[in-house]
């Protein structure tokens, strides 16, 4: 199958990270969300990112302005019209999985019967979606990493169900994204996330026992591990209640006390201290 139009649901930025990547690489991209201003708003993000990697030299003036046009963006997630001609449809939307459902079993009934459907999911179970979706054998996780223009890599998730010729159909996506694709089962966190949780809550628990600042500990990490960043700097990149979602379908899973999520991450949560999306996490953003 010749994968041409792409539709991404969820505006925020994962959706829009991913509608970015896949306007520049010649997706024709709509891009969808509750309502029309969000989604402008996150279409005018797009094209200020895009314009400023041309005046970085990173990209080609020309290019920025190709991806821009091959963008378009529409608030009808509540009757979804807008996918119905897609090849691809990818879900980047809040990580809860009675959401998610829902919008699979609809995405069953109104995309076409050819299509793939993808979730963007961190850590819940593909195979729940791929259920209610109706056509398990077209459905398939496709995990990008934020941000997704520039972090390369994929996790491609398959279930039972899934079938080789959706498989082989993601693996050229990927190629096609220019992303860096990497396989797994079905299984809640992935490869990545299943190694990097427990390491950002070993890290919140040194902070929350006095044992270090927040400040040192990612130093720590950055010149004594070589990472580019912190650990507590990636919870607030990620989202500390993205987090506590994850924590909580693979603590429901795995039942190991390091799945748990820890009592500063909870407590931060619960005001609204959500990392760099609401300017203060562990740290504080302008």
């Amino acid at each position: 199958m010749e994968y041409q139009r792409l539709g991404v649901i969820g505006s925020g930025l994962m959706g829009s990270g991913i509608a970015q990547v896949a306007a520049y690489n010649g997706f024709d991209t709509v891009l969808v969300d509750i309502d029309q201003p969000r989604v402008d708003a996150s279409i005018a993000s797009i094209s200020k990112r895009l314009e400023r990697e041309a005046e970085r030299g990173r990209i080609s003036k020309g290019d920025a302005e190709n991806a821009i046009q091959r963008l378009s963006g529409k608030g009808d997630i509540d009757t979804l019209k807008s996918i119905a001609n897609c090849d691809l449809v990818i879900e980047a939307v809040v990580e809860d999985v009675d959401v998610k459902v829902g919008l699979f079993r609809r995405l069953g009934e109104l995309a076409k019967p050819e299509a793939l459907l993808a979730s963007n999911t961190s850590s819940l179970p593909l195979s729940d979606l791929a259920a209610a979706s109706g056509r398990p054998d077209r459905v398939i996780g496709l995990h990008f990493f934020n941000p997704p223009w520039a972090l390369k890599l994929v996790e491609i998730v398959s279930t039972a169900s899934t079938s080789d010729e959706t498989l082989r159909d993601a693996l050229r996506i990927c190629e096609r994204l220019g992303r860096v694709p990497v396989q797994v089962k079905d299984t809640p966190g992935f490869i990545a996330n299943r190694l990097l949780v427990p390491f950002i809550f070993d890290a919140i628990r040194l902070l929350d026992s006095g044992v270090a600042t927040a400040e040192d500990i990612d130093n720590a990490c950055k010149v004594g591990l070589n990472h580019t960043m912190g650990p507590l700097a990636t919870a607030d990149l990620i989202g500390l209640d993205t987090l506590h979602f994850i924590a909580e379908s693979m603590f429901e899973e795995y039942g190991e006390p390091r799945f748990k999520s820890p009592t500063l991450l909870r407590r931060l949560v619960s005001l609204g201290h959500l990392g760099r999306k609401t300017g203060r996490g562990f740290f504080k953003y302008e």
